[in-house]
C-alpha cells in the first residue's frame, strides 16, 4: 500500500504537479519536457499523465475536479490507488514559488532522472534483458539523456524568425551612455550589454582615473555600479570617486569637516537611485568564478544586481580555466578576456577593464593594437578597446589623447583619436573646446557643444553637483 499524502509537499515531484494546476507560466514552460517515467512513483505518474492529456487537448490549466472525474473513468486503476490519488489532489495548495527557481529545479529534476533511466536501460540492454535494443545503441541513449534542456532555442531560422529578426532590427538597444560626447559618438550612443570594453594605457597614465570616472557618471544616472579592485585597496577606489562626485581634490577630501561630508553624501542619495559597491581582491587571486560568486552573493544579501561592472585590471586576474605554471602569457590573459566577456554575456551587463601597454608602447605617442602587453588575445576578444595617451606637453595642458583600437560598435575610422581634459586632483575627464582637437589624420566629426574647462564641463551635469 502506498504512503499517504497528506502533509507531502516536500518533494519536487509534488511541487511540479502542484505547480501544473496553478501557475499557467511554469506549465508552458515547463510540461513539454516532463516525461511519465520521470515519476517512480505510479499514483504521481498517473496523475502527470492525465495532467498532460488534459492540458494538450484543451490548452488550459487542469482543475482538481476534472482531473478526478477523468480519474474515474479510468479501467486500470483500482480502488486503494484511487483513494491515493484523490488524496494526493486534495493535498496540493496554490503556494507561491519563485519562477525562476522551480524552472532551474524541475529542469534539473528531469535530467538526473533522464540520466538514472539511461544508465539503467544500458545495463538492461547489456544483460540482454532488452530484445530490441543492441548495445550499441548505448551511446545514443545517453547522449539523449544528456542533452535533457528546457531551452527549445537551438539556432535562428532565417526564414522562420524573419519576423522577430524585422523586429529586432527596429528594437532600439539599451545603451549606457558616457558624459564624454567623442566616447558616445564613437560607441553610438553608449555600451551595449554582453559586451567587453578595455582600456590600454601605461603606467601612470590614468586606466583607474578613467574607470573611476565613468563608475561615478554611471552612478549619477542611477545605475548599479559593481567595481572590483585587485590593484589599490576599496578605501582608495572609494577616495577617487568621492573626489569625482564631491567635486573637491583629494587633498581636500581628507581636511572636510565630517558635516559636510555628510551633507554632500546626503545631496547625492537624495539625487540617484543608483548604488555602488566596491570589493578589493588580491592580485592574482581572483577570477570569474569568484566575480560570478559575488554578483550572486549580493543579489542574495543586498538586492543588490549591477547594471555595469568595472574590474581594475583585467591582466592582474586568475584565470578560472588556467592555473598558472608553464602556460604562456597569450593563452592565459587570452583566458581572462574570454572568461570575463562570457561573465557579460551571462549577466547581461557590460564589462569595462584595463591593461597595460609594452615598454614601446610606454613611450610612444601613437600607440597601437601591437602594444598590447602579454597577449595580443585579449583585443582579439574584447568588444571596444582604445588607448589613452598622454606625454608632457598633454600633461601640461591637463589632457590626454583618446585613440580607438577596436570598435564593434561603430567605425573606428571615424573620430579615430580625440582629446579629453584630465583634472587629476578631483579625478574627473570632461569634454574640451572645439579648438583644443588638433590632431592629424584624426577623421574628426565637430562636437556638438565646448566645455573648455573642468569646472564648465561638470556643469554639464549640475543637477548632481555637491
Amino acid at each position: 500500500m502506498e504512503k499517504s499524502y497528506l502533509n507531502n509537499n516536500e518533494r519536487i515531484e509534488i511541487t511540479i504537479l502542484r505547480n501544473f494546476f496553478f501557475n499557467e507560466e511554469f506549465t508552458r514552460k515547463a510540461l513539454p519536457f516532463v516525461k511519465s517515467e520521470y515519476f517512480t512513483n505510479r499514483i504521481e505518474k498517473l496523475l502527470y499523465e492525465e495532467v498532460y492529456t488534459f492540458v494538450e487537448k484543451y490548452k488550459n490549466l487542469p482543475t482538481k475536479e476534472t482531473i478526478l472525474i477523468e480519474l474515474n473513468r479510468r479501467k486500470d486503476i483500482n480502488d486503494d490507488e484511487l483513494k491515493l490519488i484523490k488524496e494526493l489532489i486534495s493535498s496540493l495548495s496554490n503556494d507561491e514559488t519563485d519562477l525562476q527557481w522551480l524552472l532551474d529545479t524541475t529542469e534539473r529534476f528531469c535530467k538526473d532522472r533522464a540520466v538514472h533511466n539511461a544508465v539503467l536501460s544500458g545495463i538492461k540492454i547489456l544483460d540482454g534483458k532488452d530484445k530490441q535494443k543492441q548495445p550499441e545503441a548505448i551511446p545514443s541513449i545517453l547522449s539523449e539523456a544528456l542533452a535533457v534542456s528546457f531551452d527549445n532555442h537551438i539556432g535562428h531560422d532565417y526564414i522562420g524568425d524573419a519576423e522577430d529578426r524585422f523586429e529586432w532590427y527596429h528594437t532600439k538597444e539599451k545603451r549606457y551612455k558616457f558624459d564624454l560626447d567623442y566616447f558616445n559618438k564613437i560607441t553610438k550612443g553608449g555600451v551595449p550589454s554582453k559586451t567587453l570594453n578595455i582600456a590600454l594605457a601605461g603606467t601612470g597614465v590614468g586606466k583607474s582615473l578613467f574607470m573611476c570616472h565613468v563608475a561615478s557618471s554611471f552612478l549619477t544616472q542611477g545605475l548599479n555600479v559593481l567595481y572590483i579592485t585587485l590593484e589599490m585597496a576599496e578605501e582608495r577606489i572609494a577616495e577617487r570617486i568621492d573626489a569625482n562626485l564631491f567635486d573637491v581634490t583629494m587633498d581636500d577630501l581628507h581636511d572636510m569637516p565630517k558635516q559636510l561630508y555628510d551633507n554632500k553624501l546626503d545631496k547625492l542619495n537624495a539625487k540617484t537611485n543608483g548604488k555602488l559597491i566596491i570589493k578589493e581582491y588580491p592580485t592574482a587571486s581572483a577570477h570569474s568564478g569568484h566575480f560570478r560568486a559575488l554578483m550572486n552573493e549580493l543579489s542574495l544579501k543586498k538586492s543588490f544586481k549591477p547594471d555595469v561592472v568595472f574590474i581594475d585590471y583585467l591582466n592582474i586576474c586568475a584565470s578560472a580555466r588556467f592555473k598558472g605554471g608553464n602556460i604562456s602569457s597569450y593563452f592565459y590573459v587570452k583566458a581572462i578576456a574570454e572568461e570575463l566577456r562570457g561573465l557579460a554575456v551571462e549577466f547581461n551587463l557590460p564589462i569595462f577593464s584595463a591593461t597595460q601597454t609594452t615598454r614601446t608602447g610606454y613611450v610612444s605617442t601613437d600607440i597601437g593594437l601591437e602594444d598590447t602587453s602579454e597577449s595580443f588575445g585579449l583585443p582579439a576578444t574584447a568588444d571596444f578597446m582604445f588607448a589613452l595617451i598622454s606625454n608632457e606637453e598633454l600633461e601640461a595642458l591637463g589632457q590626454m589623447k583618446v585613440k580607438q583600437l577596436k570598435n564593434r560598435y561603430n567605425d573606428p575610422g571615424i573620430n579615430r583619436a580625440f582629446i579629453i581634459g584630465v583634472d587629476k586632483a578631483k579625478m574627473r575627464l570632461y569634454d574640451v573646446e572645439n579648438n583644443a582637437q588638433n590632431i592629424v589624420d584624426a577623421n574628426q566629426t565637430k562636437q556638438e557643444e565646448n566645455y573648455p574647462t573642468p569646472e564648465d564641463a561638470y556643469s554639464k551635469f549640475s543637477e548632481f553637483k555637491l
